[in-house]
């Protein structure tokens, strides 16, 4: 009986640790997406402002670069 108990604690320890190194896996994995998620909205509000700027320009009367490109023939 001993021994039955014995194995059937140390099964469940190593689900346990197995369990554990899985969370450990998938806090890490959180993380490193979160961090991608927060470049990848800061790109976007860098082009949200360049578009906006882009647009402005037009609005006065500015070439823009695809207008300027066109022009030289590039």
């Amino acid at each position: 009986m001993q021994d039955r108990l014995q194995q059937r604690y140390d099964q469940l320890q190593a689900e346990y640790e197995a369990g554990q190194q899985m969370l450990d896996d998938l806090e890490q994995r959180q993380a490193e997406l979160r961090q991608t998620m927060l470049r990848i909205n800061g790109a976007m509000q860098v082009l949200e402002e360049l578009l906006q700027g882009e647009e402005e320009s037009q609005d006065d009367g500015a070439v823009s670069l695809e207008e300027a490109e066109e022009i030289v023939g590039e």
